[in-house]
């Protein structure tokens, strides 16, 4: 394989998850009796540009289809988050009546929302079915299309030029990242900004955060890969951000390279020069993830194992993608762990992709009243704990698998 940004050949290993289904396609009931798609889950890194991804075995449509199951609003913190986020662009960029704001990967309208609240114009980009209708029951405006190129030349052509672009944790789930990025680039008014936020490569790394691997995710990003990637595009990265969310992330503020007026701020050459100390564009950085977590998987086998043994009920919280790669990875049924809980209607009743553990809803657990809840989510820890600070009650407690297991 290439890379998918500069074609250079692939040799040098990241992390090798041997095989999984794609890690949203949850089962109906009706399915258990059939077969799964299990696609080897193994990523690798250019040595010419530093783009770690993943090896392609599956094409966006299957991966993002009609019953997408990520929701964005299941997430307090996350809404949160979204509505600073808007009102801190309304007033960098006075943004008013006369603005339009587009969100690519809008998803079921967690941000727009906040947009359409102060009556500043605005478009959302959604290709999957599931999410976009709910973000049309909000009274938004959807366009069920994948991003790219072409689309963008299209709304340019119908004079839907943007003032400010959103793209919110989709930077990685593109399979074409340079027809992507080049959307932007197109679809930016002279003197637009274009915000996108991505899990951060080096927190990846750091932190053992191996479970955010999987199908979905083509690319795991670096300033500095995203920066090449950027210019060679069109986009000159002129301010960067470091939030805790998804387990750190980077906000990155992009304007077009030929007419964008804003000077480059100082975090651009701060955060840069943070992944050069760190070897981020040396190979020794990336030899020894696959150890540390085939280390994670041990610990949580022997974690269920000995609860077991000890006659100690456990129950998980959050069906989370993140979460399916660690229970794919460590080989986890339902005979270790009986269910999962989640708070998304559309998941509920079904059953998780690889381990077909099944997904009910909060009262379950709150009827079981487990021994332990491990927080599958780890992102969301704290968020988790103080919605569900009633199992102390029960002298229930706490577990996370990533970065270490730990119980609390």
């Amino acid at each position: 394989m290439k890379c998918r940004h500069c074609a250079h050949p692939l040799t040098l290993n990241f992390l090798d998850l041997g095989a999984a289904p794609p890690s949203n396609a949850y089962l109906r009931a009706d399915a258990l009796q059939l077969p799964e798609i299990w696609l080897p889950l193994k990523l690798m890194v250019c040595e010419a540009c530093w783009l770690v991804q993943t090896l392609d075995f599956a094409g966006r449509e299957v991966l993002f289809d009609a019953d997408y199951a990520y929701f964005s609003s299941c997430s307090s913190s996350w809404l949160k988050h979204a509505e600073n986020f808007v009102s801190m662009m309304q007033q960098a960029l006075d943004l008013n009546t006369k603005s339009l704001v587009l969100e690519v990967a809008a998803n079921d309208g967690y941000l727009l929302q906040y947009v359409q609240k102060v009556g500043i114009p605005c478009l959302g980009i959604e290709p999957t079915t599931s999410t976009a209708s709910v973000a049309r029951a909000k009274g938004l405006t959807i366009i069920e299309r994948f991003f790219g190129i072409e689309l963008a030349k299209e709304l340019v052509e119908q004079g839907k030029m943007a003032d400010l672009t959103v793209a919110n944790n989709v930077l990685a789930h593109v399979p074409d990242i340079n027809d992507f990025v080049s959307g932007f680039t197109h679809l930016l008014k002279p003197q637009g900004v274009a915000s996108f936020e991505f899990p951060h490569l080096l927190n990846m790394v750091q932190q053992n955060q191996f479970d955010t691997a999987y199908h979905e995710h083509y690319s795991y990003l670096s300033l500095h890969a995203v920066r090449t990637i950027f210019e060679h595009n069109g986009l000159q990265v002129f301010d960067v951000q470091e939030w805790a969310t998804h387990g750190g992330s980077l906000r990155v503020l992009a304007q077009r390279i030929d007419s964008g007026l804003h000077p480059v701020k100082e975090s651009v050459a701060r955060i840069l020069a943070k992944e050069q100390e760190v070897g981020m564009t040396e190979i020794g950085f990336y030899r020894d993830v696959q150890i540390r977590a085939e280390q994670a998987k041990f610990d949580l086998l022997r974690f269920l194992l000995d609860c077991k043994s000890k006659g100690l009920r456990v129950a998980a919280y959050g069906a989370a993608a993140k979460g399916n790669t660690l229970l794919n990875f460590s080989g986890i049924r339902p005979d270790l762990l009986p269910y999962v809980v989640d708070i998304n209607s559309h998941k509920q009743g079904k059953y998780l992709p690889g381990s077909r553990i099944p997904i009910v809803n909060l009262a379950h657990l709150l009827q079981d009243k487990p021994d332990m809840v491990l927080i599958l989510p780890w992102n969301l820890q704290t968020e988790i704990m103080h919605d569900l600070a009633q199992i102390r009650s029960w002298h229930g407690r706490f577990a996370v698998a990533i970065p270490n297991l730990l119980v609390i």
